[in-house]
């Protein structure tokens, strides 16, 4: 009998890391649910691209910060293949704003940025686990932040709202196992158009330099080396559950560096 192909949903996957995440999981034999809530062009090519290496795909455009959609993401999944191993919330966003801007962010970008990356996650695992519980042995990944951990970041909402994602994965962690593990992995600085969209082009390649330069590893992160951790708390690391994996070249031995003030 032919062992069943395993399911995995990784929201926010039309670029970055949830993109780089899909091509993985697909070159190791997973079924993979592409996920888009604005950028469908780039969904598509995701699509295309984990097609190539042989992978069964589903496209859904949903957005995570709404409940029924993330039901909806959940629930056409399961109806395509009658089963799901693994989540990764990776959909997230932000507002870059100054830290010292203290009148630069408002109660609407608090509620709309806690919205996706904390909301989000909880609710897409809320109709993820008793599909995750079916098979002894479901995978939870979200995708927090050093800022979370540091204070650091693109705004003092996203950095509250990743330390709140770090701690939601403990608490989940708890009540989940021992069926599902749940870990989060912490990126620092990780080279692509998100983070060079939101500084600016000048910004952005003097504080990678910079980073390169003076963190002991003397390196930044990609999206496929956030990717390959991901894979490594979904297949390898049967041992651990609520851990927050920091990956950021050591930047948290080093101090914070330059902050968005």
């Amino acid at each position: 009998m032919a062992k069943e192909k395993k399911v995995a949903i990784i929201t926010g996957s039309s670029r970055g890391v949830g993109a780089a995440t899909a091509r993985l999981l697909a070159s190791r034999g997973y079924a993979v649910v592409i996920n888009y809530s604005k950028s469908e062009s780039e969904a598509r090519q995701v699509e295309e691209e984990c097609r190539s290496l042989g992978a069964d795909t589903l496209l859904i455009q949903a957005d995570v910060a709404e409940d029924e959609d993330c039901r909806k993401l959940v629930d056409e999944t399961v109806a395509r293949w009658g089963r799901l191993d693994a989540l990764v919330n990776n959909a997230g966003t932000t507002k870059f704003c100054g830290h010292s801007n203290l009148e630069g962010l408002t109660k609407e970008d608090f509620f709309n940025i806690y919205g996706t990356n904390v909301v989000g996650a909880y609710q897409m695992v809320k109709w993820a686990a008793p599909h995750l519980k079916k098979t002894g042995a479901g995978a939870i990944v979200n995708v927090a932040s050093i800022a979370g951990v540091l204070g650091i970041g693109s705004s003092i909402a996203y950095c509250a709202s990743k330390a709140a994602l770090i701690n939601l994965t403990v608490t989940l962690a708890r009540v989940l196992g021992p069926e599902i593990r749940v870990n989060a992995v912490c990126p620092g600085f990780i080279q692509g158009e998100w983070l060079r969209g939101g500084l600016g082009p000048e910004l952005y390649e003097a504080y990678k330099t910079h980073l390169e330069n003076t963190l002991p590893l003397r390196r930044t992160a990609t999206p496929e080396l956030v990717a390959e951790t991901i894979r490594f708390f979904i297949e390898d690391a049967v041992l651990v559950t609520g851990e927050a994996l920091l990956l950021d070249a050591g930047h948290h031995l080093v101090g914070t560096g330059p902050v968005m003030k």
